[in-house]
């Protein structure tokens, strides 16, 4: 990886006495007209591609295809730096997928080979190698066919990195990682980091276009603002590519964006957050005052009210890096709700990017972006409604056309049903409303509940215009700010909100939320909140 000028390592972590041989993107995260960049030597009889599928570390793998048996025409190499005297670990992850090649390490030499028999799971061969001059060695990898091969095997390789046995530089601080996809246009594209007292601690430029980087750096506790810069003026996203960017912190978000003009400043803290389990709030609701009832939830709106909208497009992003299945299956593919079964194996999943709607014609087809609280309640592609990912979540396609902008209630008769049993249908006797309802699961209804009372409580200031957008809308809405709702739809909502508690994936989704566009859902922190406005009323 080109990495550009990383001053965090030398003003703020421990470094090491002894020299690392940095394997220039080990993690295949630059690409540049499709070779990954830093490997200069590749031979004819491999073919190198960029892989987002079958990842360990990072966004993306290296797809190896042999198509020889002629072992002196698979190397893939570069070249790094040691110096003698010292030892250093190297390491490579290998995933076989027939099991009828070896990958062979080579550090300075031809060391360990992978188990050919380990396939569809990824492996790691490790060789320590301890430096005798002060030199620059080759090292990479060799791919040996086996009996049964066929002329053309696929491996995958990732995570190619030394890692020193003496005097190791490991972070004792925070591990942020720093996370940028470039547009069509990256040299335009340029970014610095500072610290409370006005010291740049990490900056970069000159990127390649079309280009995903992954950074680590290792920041003390402190405030931090990140600027970044597009010298056309445009932004990374959306009119010339689809550009983000995010800094992370052991896979919570910080801050992150996309849709941009000429210039965009974020901030973030570093503090407690360095050993943060579970839900981090701080002092974020350090200011509300009030108790209970409708005076809460007016301070609450002030609170999370003006969020920095992203733009619809950048919930593509939001979905790629922070809705993804790792409570269920724990298979890395979209968490959708409407297909999502909590009890048993999905009937489908949907893997990230890919599988973007898209065009559908039955369930499993694609994933979109989910409404919860349906646009034609608030007037259309009204911003910043439009783009909200506090209510927006990744779904199946086909089931969020059955959904409609029908309400949510709880279903007697169905006419639809999912295959983890969503339900569209006549609504049950006891609702308190006559009409076509739809039904999620159980493992969502508290969830869903939370993004409802959020909605009420963030667009305060509008929703009592919203009664007469719709005949759904007016359904639930009873043309008011503060109550919001018509008593049946808030008799059910407090209901699921209450038999459904608020879960680990939801307070990772609302720490992602708050770095994506900087505001949080209190009923996700507070759940408490919701019996106090309006259980009081």
């Amino acid at each position: 990886m080109n990495y550009k000028n990383n001053m965090a390592a030398l003003l703020l972590c421990t470094v090491s006495h002894y020299a690392t041989a940095d394997v220039t993107n080990g993690s295949f995260e630059t690409w540049l007209t499709g070779s990954p960049s830093g490997w200069t030597t590749i031979d004819s009889g491999i073919g190198v591609n960029k892989n987002t599928l079958i990842v360990q570390e990072g966004l993306s793998s290296a797809e190896i295809t042999v198509n020889t048996s002629t072992q002196g025409s698979t190397d893939m190499q570069q070249f790094v730096s040691v110096v003698s005297g010292q030892n250093y670990d190297f390491s490579v992850w290998i995933y076989h997928t027939e099991g009828n090649i070896k990958a062979r390490l080579y550090i300075d030499g031809y060391q360990g080979y992978s188990d050919e028999n380990l396939v569809n799971q990824w492996q790691q061969i490790t060789y320590n190698f301890t430096a005798s001059t002060t030199s620059d060695i080759a090292v990479g990898l060799r791919f040996y066919d086996l009996a049964g091969f066929d002329g053309s095997e696929i491996v995958y390789v990732d995570y190619f990195q030394p890692t020193q046995v003496s005097g190791s530089n490991s972070c004792s601080s925070n591990d942020v990682v720093f996370s940028l996809t470039t547009d069509n246009y990256g040299y335009e594209t340029s970014w610095t980091l500072t610290n409370k007292s006005n010291q740049q601690v990490a900056s970069g430029n000159n990127y390649e276009s079309s280009t995903s980087y992954n950074e680590s750096y290792c920041l003390a506790d402190d405030d931090y603002t990140f600027i970044i810069d597009d010298s056309y003026g445009d932004g990374i996203c959306c009119t010339y590519g689809n550009g983000s960017y995010e800094f992370s912190l052991a896979g919570t978000s910080l801050i992150s964006g996309s849709d941009f003009s000429s210039s965009e400043t974020k901030s973030f803290s570093l503090g407690n957050m360095g050993s943060v389990t579970g839900n981090y709030v701080g002092t974020y609701y350090d200011g509300i005052t009030a108790s209970a009832g409708y005076p809460l939830k007016t301070q609450l709106y002030n609170l999370i009210k003006d969020h920095a909208n992203q733009g619809y497009s950048a919930l593509w992003t939001f979905y790629e890096n922070h809705s993804l299945d790792v409570y269920f299956e724990n298979d890395g593919s979209i968490l959708d709700i409407y297909s999502e079964d909590p009890l048993s194996a999905d009937n489908y999943s949907f893997t990230k990017i890919t599988d973007q709607c898209g065009n559908y014609s039955g369930e499993g087809g694609c994933y979109n972006r989910e409404h919860t609280f349906p646009k034609s309640w608030f007037g259309g592609k009204v911003e910043p409604m439009n783009s909200d990912v506090h209510h927006i979540y990744a779904t199946d396609g086909f089931v969020n056309s059955k959904r409609g902008g029908f309400p949510f209630g709880e279903v007697a008769s169905a006419s639809f049903t999912s295959t983890n049993n969503s339900k569209l249908g006549s609504s049950t006797t006891t609702l308190g409303y006559n009409g076509t309802v739809f039904e999620p699961i159980d493992e969502f209804k508290g969830d869903l509940a939370r993004a409802q009372f959020y909605m009420a409580t963030r667009y305060e200031n509008l929703i009592s215009s919203w009664q007469n957008n719709s005949v759904y809308g007016d359904a639930i809405l009873d043309g008011s700010s503060n109550r919001v709702f018509e008593l049946w739809q808030l008799d059910m909502l407090m209901r699921w909100h209450t038999n459904d508690p608020v879960s680990q994936k939801e307070i990772d989704r609302n720490e992602a939320a708050l770095g994506h566009q900087g505001n949080r859902n209190p009923f996700v922190d507070h759940p408490e909140y919701v019996d106090r406005i309006w259980g009081s009323n």
